[in-house]
């Protein structure tokens, strides 16, 4: 395979939600565990967008995904690679170092899977850390880290569809079955805010205040790598605004459908996002 054009960027859920966060001009913090010469581009790409790295060195190396996105079938393939080796003094390392950023937080996305190395409910450590410091938290994870996670409370708990199926052993074959689904868990597990994206079809939402289902218009991706992270960055950035869901989801929906229209994963031209600001639809469901 042969390409004309590459362009590099920052990967990885968490960190593609901090670049998201920086477009709509939130100061934001990216943590997370740095490896070889991919962690340190890593920390260099973050300083270029005015994220403020806050690195803890471990061993392997950082996964990298190249996206493939083929201009002529519109298919975008990733091939991912690489593994973090996390010891339990580096462990040690990062909840120290998030117990003092974690003060001035005003919101926390987890995101992403955990590596090997680390126990599967490292998640609920860090939400237990911030609900202490009264920081809300929203976990986008999956499989067994995400269980473990909504033992632990968080705010939000957001997946995409495919994400739910497999980690909850559901097959929806209709949107009207993923949301039927989706109220039993939501019940069954006592989430606070259940938020699922749809890819095309939207992003299903069940809250405090009610359950939503917000469609934008579809956009032919450039790059859809970090859309369903941008839904994170977006709802925390919003909600801590003090928007209502409504508000908060209309935002996120348009953020999201931009971010797939720039090569980099993660940008967004916020004229794009007032464009399909207006063309959100966002309906209440039962």
């Amino acid at each position: 395979m042969r390409t004309n054009h590459m362009v590099t960027c920052v990967g990885g859920k968490g960190l593609n939600s901090a670049v998201v966060l920086r477009f709509l001009g939130a100061e934001t913090v990216g943590m997370g565990f740095f490896a070889g010469k991919i962690g340190e581009e890593l920390v260099e790409l973050l300083g270029e967008y005015g994220i403020i790295p806050e690195p803890v060195w471990v061993g392997g190396t950082n996964r990298i995904a190249h996206v493939i996105a083929e201009e002529k079938t519109n298919i975008h393939s990733h091939v991912i690679a690489g593994e973090v080796v996390v010891s339990t003094e580096q462990k040690q390392e990062f909840v120290d170092k998030f117990k003092k950023r974690v003060k001035d937080a005003e919101w926390v996305i987890f995101a992403g899977s955990l590596p090997p190395s680390l126990n599967v409910d490292f998640y609920s450590e860090l939400i237990a850390i911030a609900k202490e410091a009264n920081v809300p938290s929203l976990i986008d994870s999956q499989k067994q880290y995400i269980v473990e996670a909504i033992k632990a409370k968080p705010e939000i708990v957001k997946m995409n569809w495919e994400e739910f199926e497999w980690t909850f052993n559901k097959k929806a074959e209709t949107l009207e079955a993923l949301i039927q689904q989706t109220k039993e868990l939501y019940a069954e597990k006592n989430i606070k805010n259940l938020v699922i994206t749809l890819g095309k079809n939207g992003i299903l939402v069940l809250t405090s205040e009610g359950n939503y289902l917000a469609k934008a218009p579809f956009q032919k991706p450039v790059n859809a790598a970090g859309a369903g992270d941008a839904v994170s960055s977006t709802l925390a950035y919003r909600l801590s605004k003090g928007d209502s869901w409504e508000s908060a989801l209309r935002w996120a929906s348009a953020v999201s459908a931009a971010t797939v229209l720039t090569e980099r994963t993660g940008d967004v031209d916020m004229k794009d996002v007032e464009h399909i600001y207006k063309e959100v639809e966002v309906k209440k469901i039962e």
